[in-house]
């Protein structure tokens, strides 16, 4: 029997996760789409499809008959609207998947640390720059130890919606830290890039890696298969050109540097091609979803 769930948010991110879960989730099944503005696309789409909805938010949601079912509840909000939604369904027996980046609970990353913290009622799923960057520096870091990671999301203007805007300081401040406890970097560094050009460009994503010497042939399979593994679940993700290699020196240390150049290209479900950023975290909280409902 599929597990039912809940989606808060009837924005970009909230909607594709609806669509998604419609479309392509193996074990669970739509219950409600739960907003704010009873004028969103979202909320709309969400009726048309045979969607239960409610345009009050968390305590419409818990108010709906529907509530007594629902056994996983996405938020697709933001950093601040997370933590009141965290206070109200905590203690309702529901897992809380949070796709903002308030970081109450702990990070996951489906391809470094599925299925680790699945005993927290609040999962974080980062943001979607640590979605796409942290399994490059843990593939890394497991064949050769990493001291630093920096880290460069570059996303289509169009595709950062107001709740991403909002967050901006909590998306760099979370993702540095995600690069250090999940990625295994003694230090990460976070940068986000808003690119307005046209037409818009699809979400690229550079990360650099200073580890202590390593082979590179080695950090090149690690990467190569941590990539066919995030695939799996984001078709989309891929190398931009081949890995770099350098060694570097300075007064405290020396190593190997590694350049990883990445896109991420969308799956189309609800939003553009070119919103890879959105697309890899509804995707990565799928997964993380449809691996709760197996436990």
């Amino acid at each position: 029997m599929a597990t039912k769930i809940a989606i808060i948010g009837s924005g970009n991110i909230g909607t594709d996760l609806m669509i998604k879960v419609l479309r392509t989730a193996k074990n669970l099944e739509m219950g409600v789409l739960a907003g704010i503005d009873p004028q969103s696309d979202g909320l709309a789409r969400a009726r048309r499809m045979g969607v239960a909805t409610t345009d009050k938010g968390v305590e419409g949601l818990m108010a709906m008959p529907e509530f007594k079912d629902i056994r996983i509840v996405f938020d697709a909000t933001s950093a601040p609207a997370h933590a009141h939604h965290h206070e109200v369904l905590k203690g309702t027996g529901r897992w809380l998947v949070d796709l903002t980046p308030a970081a109450i609970g702990p990070y996951v990353v489906p391809v470094v640390n599925m299925g680790a913290n699945f005993d927290s009622a609040n999962l974080n799923m980062v943001s979607c720059g640590g979605q796409a960057t942290i399994p490059m520096v843990a593939a890394v870091n497991r064949v050769a130890r990493v001291k630093y990671a920096e880290i460069v999301a570059s996303i289509a203007s169009k595709s950062a919606g107001p709740g991403t805007r909002a967050n901006i300081d909590e998306f760099t401040q979370t993702t540095a830290r995600a690069l250090e406890s999940v990625g295994g970097a003694e230090k990460g560094k976070a940068i986000i890039v808003l690119n307005p050009a046209e037409p818009p460009l699809i979400m690229r994503n550079t990360v650099f890696c200073l580890s202590e010497d390593g082979d590179p042939s080695a950090i090149n399979d690690s990467i190569r298969g941590m990539i066919d593994e995030v695939r799996t679940y984001v078709p989309g993700y891929r190398l931009k050109q081949e890995v770099q290699f350098e060694p570097f020196s300075s007064p405290k240390a020396r190593g190997l540097k590694t350049s990883i150049y990445l896109e991420v290209e969308g799956a189309g479900h609800y939003l553009p091609a070119y919103a890879g950023n959105l697309d890899i975290m509804t995707s990565a909280a799928l997964k993380a979803g449809e691996r709760l409902a197996t436990d």
